[in-house]
């Protein structure tokens, strides 16, 4: 299974995915929003990949690795669907992170946007969640082009202050797109 967009090819991730999981997950720069901070060793990415690869054979949807179409050898982020809770509640969570060399340039909207119309066809959602940091202007204007609007706020790391929690649901996706309910 594979995704494309107008500039990406988006598809599964896999055991082979662990060095350039690494490098973009263990950069600080990439963290920068990230309470939890940088992955700190191999063996701590390998088990963020390894419960990556156990969400997919559980749900069917799950965190993908993401490539320009001119590059397709070239891992430039991480991002997906995931089952999560927010306060106790579970959400389908849509998550992304790009190497800082793919930043501004409208790939993370583009990856969002495929994302949205991907969970909402193909995986049958009823409701596309999100959480951001309060402070991360950036990530929250990229759910807002993505469709997603702010619906409240979660506690979703254990001594950080709250994130904000964006959320779109299948009715509100079909009416943007003009398709009947």
């Amino acid at each position: 299974m594979q995704l494309a967009s107008e500039r990406l090819v988006m598809r599964p991730i896999a055991l082979q995915d662990r060095d350039a999981l690494f490098r973009i997950y263990g950069d600080p720069a990439t963290n920068t929003f990230n309470p939890v901070g940088p992955l700190t060793s191999l063996a701590e990415t390998k088990q963020l990949l390894d419960h990556w690869i156990a969400h997919w054979q559980q749900h069917g949807f799950g965190n993908m690795a993401l490539s320009l179409r001119s590059a397709p050898q070239e891992i430039i982020g991480f991002g997906g669907l995931g089952v999560r809770e927010f306060a106790g509640k579970p959400v389908n969570n849509l998550g992304y992170r790009l190497a800082v060399h793919a930043w501004g340039q409208g790939l993370a909207t583009e990856f969002a946007r495929t994302m949205v119309r991907y969970g909402f066809e193909e995986c049958g959602l009823p409701v596309i969640d999100a959480a951001v940091r309060e402070n991360h202007l950036a990530s929250q204007r990229v759910l807002e082009k993505a469709g997603l609007s702010v619906n409240g706020h979660v506690y979703d790391v254990a001594d950080a202050p709250a994130s904000l929690t964006f959320q779109m649901t299948l009715a509100q996706w079909r009416a943007a797109q003009g398709t009947p309910q």
